[in-house]
């Protein structure tokens, strides 16, 4: 088979994705290949249809047990021999794939690199027919990856045991250094290096300021009934918290962390991706081992330490390729916090100088004014050449305004507080707060003791954090966090610098107008997608459990969305759909088809108008089906015959058992084609000059069947 007969038979796809095409052919050709593509991009197939292509086994290295698992999973039920082995097998069952494996029953062979250089395994491994060599989440080689695993190191045995076999080492984020690293540790120097776009253009991008943000969150998830979702947190206690008050709204939400028992987390773990829990709220130790590709939103409760962990991470949203959002809170403690991290770590100060570079890249990232993407993708050297419009810089631009008088007012106060206070006693003193820490320090004496009481505490809170942010204010974490003056503060102070600031919402105003801005009725068309869409989800749904499979294994939101739009109601149809390849169709294609005629009636009765087209075929199919007339179909679905004879045609010609002949006696057809060949009308002429030279006697729906079925003759 060819590379593009194996998408579609086992995939369901009928094109690749950006460099998909390109990286195959190199390992086809025999040659070692470094793939850096974003989560979501397709990495998988880029050696798993060369593995269907090529004959012997593909050996595939992965870290992961949790994510073997799935991807044998999701491997099978798309008719692809595949196994994994690893610590979790018995014996006997691992006797029963090493048996396969030399029969040549499998494909793709999983297997962690722990228990490849095990115990003399490589000396079985040798015996067998290896084809191909995949190097999943090959940033694990490196010292400089961010997720160092040593015994990656040992994997360039690999390539001198078959230095004939093409090796492909795969990864989703990596730079520069790591990325030279990786090729010299799996001894593949030459390889070709592809570099995919870090682009997701379905992830929206938003930041929201640190304040209420349960209240915040369950905003965002109420917006998106039903939508499974991850909730990064920095502590095991913040997962605990966020998820139990999620509960306490009615969210069916977990959390997730080291600290919880193996078999507790491998049970949630399972319920999120069965779609039995909407929320996962977990530490980072979450995410990294799942493949499941319908999470429609990734919140960061708090600020990641580095923009690749922030990448990786927002990355586990909107694998399917289906719109996603992603929201990361952020607010000045969250800098302290992570600063004071690495300065008590104990990392050499060099690294420690690195930690903190990277930290500074993002908070570049959070406070940024220009669209987000932008910013994100500078970081990986890849430049875009216009806004994207899908992050809220780019939704909802920045309100600025000269904030001069207010910043003056704060810097007056640090300046009287001889740069002593922290910025919550810097607000009490300009609210001229009556409170025990106020008078303890005479603070109340103080010329700017109530300057600013006509802002509310919150938006001192903001416009500080700002002024923290463009470094008009300093702050001294050695110093329990005072607030100290610096030579632009002065510059401020003296009336030389000006002071522009992005003007405060409110959180009740800021839902206000998001909620007015958001379109209030949807076109109809739209409605019956999202209702059939709804009803795909349920069957599908139905259909994992009874298999005890994870829903998008089953088929991908991206499948249902498309199935959804297109409407199929037989084999030929079902296929053309983005993910449906022959194995799926024979597994599930016929209950899929079903309940779209089941929907199709439901909304075809009682005289109701078809909203979508589509549906009006389906409709008169499954009528047919059941052995109704043309004239009774006609008559129930209140339509002239020729219409429905126009319908059963056109159903014919997609591939329905529908026999024509039935439809139209012999000598009408006769008829109906001696005079076409005398005028020279084919089927594809307009049919009014044949329709008035037989003066009306056969309706538009009799010709059709007439010519429909001569094509069948020809």
């Amino acid at each position: 088979m060819t590379k593009e007969q194996v998408l579609k038979k086992y995939f369901g796809y009928d094109s690749f994705r950006p460099f998909q095409s390109e990286i195959i052919d190199t390992i086809l050709a025999g040659q070692d290949c470094l793939v850096l593509m974003p989560t979501g991009g397709g990495k998988s197939v880029c050696f798993q249809v060369p593995a269907m292509v090529f004959e012997g086994l593909t050996l595939v290295i992965s870290p992961l047990i949790a994510l073997m698992k799935d991807q044998v999973q999701a491997l099978l039920a798309n008719g692809i021999p595949a196994a994994f082995i690893n610590s979790s097998l018995s014996p006997t069952e691992q006797r029963e794939i090493e048996i396969q494996c030399r029969s040549g029953a499998l494909k793709l062979l999983y297997i962690s690199p722990e228990k490849l250089l095990s115990n003399n395994y490589l000396e079985y491994i040798k015996t067998l027919k290896v084809s191909l060599i995949a190097v999943d989440e090959s940033h694990c080689v490196s010292t400089w990856g961010h997720d160092f695993r040593p015994e990656y190191t040992q994997l360039h045995i690999l390539k001198s045991v078959f230095a004939n076999t093409p090796m492909v080492a795969l990864t989703a984020t990596a730079d520069r250094v790591t990325r030279k690293d990786i090729l010299k540790q799996l001894g593949i120097a030459d390889a070709t290096t592809f570099i995919a776009s870090f682009d997701r253009p379905n992830l929206s991008l938003a930041v929201s300021p640190g304040r209420n943000r349960l209240k915040v969150i369950h905003q965002f998830i109420a917006s998106r009934p039903g939508e499974p979702g991850i909730i990064y947190c920095l502590s095991r206690k913040n997962t605990e918290e966020v998820a139990e008050g999620l509960r306490k709204l009615g969210i069916k939400a977990m959390h997730y962390h080291a600290g919880v028992d193996a078999q507790t987390r491998s049970e949630v773990q399972d319920a999120f991706i069965k779609d039995e829990i909407q929320v996962m709220v977990a530490t980072i130790a979450f995410g990294m081992g799942i493949d499941k590709s319908n999470v429609r939103f990734v919140i960061h409760y708090s600020l990641p330490s580095n923009v690749e962990s922030f990448y990786q991470e927002i990355g586990r949203a909107g694998r399917d390729g289906m719109p996603s959002d992603t929201l990361l809170f952020y607010s000045f403690a969250d800098i302290v916090t992570r600063k004071e991290m690495i300065e008590k770590s104990e990392l050499p100060p060099d690294m420690k100088e690195v930690q903190l570079a990277k930290l500074d890249r993002m908070k570049q990232y959070a406070e940024t004014e220009i669209c987000r993407r932008r910013v994100l993708l500078s970081y990986f050297n890849e430049e875009v050449h216009q806004d994207c419009g899908n992050c809220d810089v780019c939704r909802n631009p920045p309100v600025r305004f000269d904030a001069t008088v207010f910043a003056q007012k704060a810097l007056s106060a640090i300046a009287r507080a001889q740069e002593k206070v922290a910025m919550g006693l810097l607000i009490e003193i300009l609210r001229g707060a009556q409170t025990r820490q106020i008078f303890e320090h005479n603070y109340q004496t103080l010329k700017t003791f109530g300057a600013g009481k006509e802002l509310k505490y919150e938006e001192w809170a903001d416009y500080i954090t700002q002024l923290l942010n463009s470094g008009i204010i300093d702050i001294a974490y050695d110093e329990r966090h005072a607030l100290k003056l610096n030579a632009r503060s002065w510059q401020v102070l003296k009336g030389e610098r000006k002071v522009e600031l992005v003007r405060f919402e409110p959180f009740e105003v800021k839902k206000a107008r998001l909620e007015a801005e958001a379109p209030k009725e949807k076109p109809k068309k739209e409605i019956i997608r999202d209702a059939l869409f709804n009803k795909l989800k349920q069957l599908r749904k139905k259909l994992a459990d009874e298999q005890n499979l994870p829903p998008f294994v089953v088929f991908s939101d991206a499948t249902l969305s498309d199935m959804a739009q297109k409407r199929p109601v037989n084999r030929l149809q079902m296929l053309t759909v983005s993910g449906v390849g022959e194995q799926k169709f024979r597994q599930y294609g016929e209950a899929f088809i079903n309940e779209i005629l089941d929907f199709a009636r439901e909304h075809s009765e009682q005289g109701k108008t078809i909203l979508v087209k589509g549906f009006t075929f389906a409709a008169t199919l499954d009528m047919y089906q059941k052995g109704m007339s043309v004239e009774e179909i006609a008559q129930e679905r209140k339509l002239n015959q020729a219409t429905i004879l126009s319908h059963l045609v056109k159903l014919h010609e997609e591939g329905n058992d529908i026999n024509l002949h039935d439809l139209l006696p012999a000598y009408e057809y006769n008829q109906i084609i001696a005079a076409a060949m005398r005028l020279n009308i084919k089927k594809t002429d307009p049919l009014k000059p044949l329709f008035e030279d037989l003066e009306g006697l056969y309706d538009y729906g009799k010709l059709r069947i007439a010519f429909a079925l001569w094509d069948e003759e020809k």
